[in-house]
């Protein structure tokens, strides 16, 4: 299995990465766009593991290193490879 996480920045946090994007988005004239956020995107393989047991591992993992909870949302779907 394959699991895929999204990891944001939370709204009420600054994210001046997003915030360059945009600027230099709207520099090249991409006048559309009105707000970038900055994130991560990791794959992580998995084996041994049922689709509950996936999905409850990867939330651990998650809440305890690949995101801070603090500052951070995250997301993940887990894919049958």
């Amino acid at each position: 299995m394959l699991a895929k996480v999204y990891v944001t920045p939370k709204k009420a946090i600054l994210d001046p990465q997003g915030k360059a994007i945009t600027n230099s988005l709207r520099a090249l004239h991409y006048d559309e766009v009105s707000e970038v956020r900055m994130g991560k995107y990791l794959e992580v393989r998995l084996t041994g593991l049922s689709r509950a047991q996936a999905e409850q591992r990867v939330e651990e993992m998650c809440r305890r290193l690949l995101a801070n909870p603090v500052i951070e949302d995250f997301r993940f779907e887990i894919v049958e490879e």
